[in-house]
């Protein structure tokens, strides 16, 4: 018999379904109201089971549950939980190690409770390798939002090898994935390591230039020291400050025929670390210009946003107009804007966070804006900053791309590790 993931398993193997290795049960409908001699308790939902097998249990909320109802939706030692719906966690299955006393589950979670000697280790496993396989979203016919209800998971396909090599795979699969998920946790830190190098980096050499030279306290409240012959000075003395619009939404008329880029807060998220900005995601026509405050700024005029997700910054890299949520400048002959980019993109960072009072954002106001200033080195002096940075950023950015792909193979080296064994193509016992 042929499943999901193999094609013959080993001499002594039978094939099932999940119902023949443990009980499903599924969590309890959230209840909000105690309905008179109700216990409050911790619950298990679906945020809690993340990817890999992993549980993470110090983000905790709390429901109601009737009598009786804890001890039969109880968290044992022993037993897997399966996330039953939503679009991003569906499927994630993990292991309990040790009793969780005290806790239910909502209904947002399946309980995989072993029959007889089965091993919750080899189902978690063998459950992780399906939905790492594809098998989990086709096999719930994903249309708006997926359910693995306890009656699909209890049919899923799975090998039922004899109950002591079910142990040996979850024993050798324990100590290999462990290894991997030290492994990738230690290049993890490296990546980490090396964005703080490349942040340090970048807002060293932009106040500091690329040669040593005399420094003298700096008057800004976010660089503390700067080279003696560089020049403090307001930024609007040595860029045009201008702000954008967004053209009536009720005129129909001014937004046919849009092929002028226009910058506005869907364009943020791709903004992270881009230094040019080519497109935009919406675009607005001749009449809407003509009818609004908005204006075609020229190429490498440099924005920012002002509010929302305040600090994002990017370079025109063709002429483009501009929602109220940006300000812009563009740069006389004195200011390179590459340069301008790299005090905002990095040394200007903290300075931006400033205007965030816990959750709250405020809006960047003009006053502000024209009250922005800025170190001004020599011209040629911020043109050899940028083209250091562009250099020296490139071999850190490169350690990273190869880093996040030592990780991405690594990944997928344990998902295949995973799948030959739970699936019998390698024999743990061998290779132990």
């Amino acid at each position: 018999m042929t499943g999901p993931l193999w094609k013959a398993l080993p001499d002594g193997w039978m094939a099932g379904q999940v119902k023949h290795a443990a009980r499903v049960t599924l969590g309890k409908m959230l209840q909000g109201k105690d309905s008179g001699s109700d216990t409050r308790a911790p619950y298990m939902r679906a945020a809690n089971v993340q990817p890999d097998g992993v549980l993470a249990l110090d983000d905790v909320n709390e429901m109601w549950f009737g009598e009786g109802e804890l001890e039969q939706l109880s968290i044992r030692a022993g037993d897997v939980v399966v996330v039953e719906g939503g679009q991003g966690g569906f499927g994630r299955a993990a292991y309990i190690d040790q009793d969780i006393p005290g806790w239910g589950f909502q209904n947002s979670i399946n309980r995989l409770r072993p029959l007889g000697g089965f091993d919750g280790r080899f189902i978690a496993f063998y459950l992780i390798a399906l939905r790492a396989s594809g098998f989990i979203r086709a096999y719930s016919n994903v249309v708006s939002m997926p359910h693995l209800t306890a009656e699909k998971l209890a049919r899923i396909p799975i090998p039922l090898p004899p109950a002591e090599v079910q142990r040996a795979i979850a024993d050798y699969l324990d100590r290999e994935t462990a290894r991997i998920d030290t492994l990738i946790e230690e290049q993890r830190r490296l990546i980490e390591t090396l964005y703080e190098r490349r942040l340090a980096l970048r807002v060293n050499v932009a106040l500091r230039g690329t040669a040593p030279s005399e420094e003298v306290d700096s008057s800004l409240p976010w660089a503390k020291r700067l080279p003696a012959a560089w020049r403090v000075v307001p930024l609007t003395s040595v860029a045009a400050l201008e702000s954008g619009h967004t053209p009536s939404r009720s005129r129909e008329d001014w937004w046919q025929d849009c092929y002028i880029p226009w910058v506005s807060l869907h364009d943020v998220g791709m903004m992270r670390g881009v230094k040019y900005l080519y497109d935009t995601a919406q675009h607005i026509s001749d009449a809407g210009i003509a009818n609004s405050s908005a204006r075609l700024l020229p190429a490498r005029t440099v924005v920012l946003s002002r509010d929302a997700t305040v600090g994002r910054t990017a370079i025109m890299g063709v002429p483009m107009a501009t929602s109220q949520h940006f300000a812009a400048w563009v740069c006389g002959p004195e200011l390179d804007p590459e340069y301008l980019w790299v005090l905002f993109e990095d040394a200007m960072q903290p300075y931006f966070a400033s205007f965030q009072n816990g959750s709250t954002i405020r809006t960047v106001g003009m006053g502000d804006l024209k009250a922005f200033r800025i170190p001004l080195p020599p011209l040629d002096e911020q043109r050899r900053i940028v083209d250091c940075l562009d250099k020296e950023t490139a071999k850190i950015d490169t350690l990273i791309a190869e880093t996040e792909r030592f990780i991405e193979l690594s990944s997928q080296r344990r998902v295949a590790l995973i799948t030959a064994a739970v699936t019998g193509q390698i024999d743990v016992r061998e290779v132990a």
